[in-house]
């Protein structure tokens, strides 16, 4: 496995190569912040006395905020050459509470050529794990990425 080292272009990857990113812990602060932007007040996230009443016995974080997390842990590895997300697919396994550590292990999945000239499409499977190393989301995204050639 490889760190994430910044920035990677179309021409550095290939089919089975695995990142693993630094680690990021979820705070109280994500999860009101996260509240506000996206509008979702859900007593899931923000009302400790019901959620200790529910399946989860406290507070969880939002799944899209695990999305977003994993966006932020993993865009050093194509800060410089990516050009689009052009789809993402996702699902939610584990709760993220308060507290939890995760980080996220990448495999490319899939390379292409694009009909453009110098850029590529990537797609990589993704598992976000908690610091028990427990997968609590999964999904694929698919990028477009400039070629190194392009930049010489």
């Amino acid at each position: 496995m490889n760190e994430i080292v910044r920035s990677l272009f179309f021409d550095d990857f290939h089919v089975g190569q695995k990142f693993i990113s630094k680690a990021r812990t979820i705070t109280e602060a994500d999860i009101a912040n996260f509240a506000g932007l996206s509008w979702d007040h859900n007593q899931l996230h923000t009302d400790a006395e019901y959620a200790g009443q529910t399946q989860y016995g406290k507070r969880i974080a939002h799944g899209l905020l695990g999305v977003v997390a994993h966006a932020g842990l993993t865009y050093q590895l194509t800060e410089d050459s990516i050009l689009a997300l052009l789809e993402l697919n996702w699902k939610f396994h584990l709760p993220l509470y308060i507290g939890d550590t995760i980080r996220v292990e990448q495999t490319v999945k899939e390379l292409r050529e694009s009909s453009a000239g110098g850029r590529g499409i990537l797609t990589f499977d993704k598992e976000v794990r908690n610091k028990a190393n427990e997968v609590v989301q999964t999904g694929t995204t698919t990028i477009l990425l400039a070629k190194r050639s392009n930049q010489d």
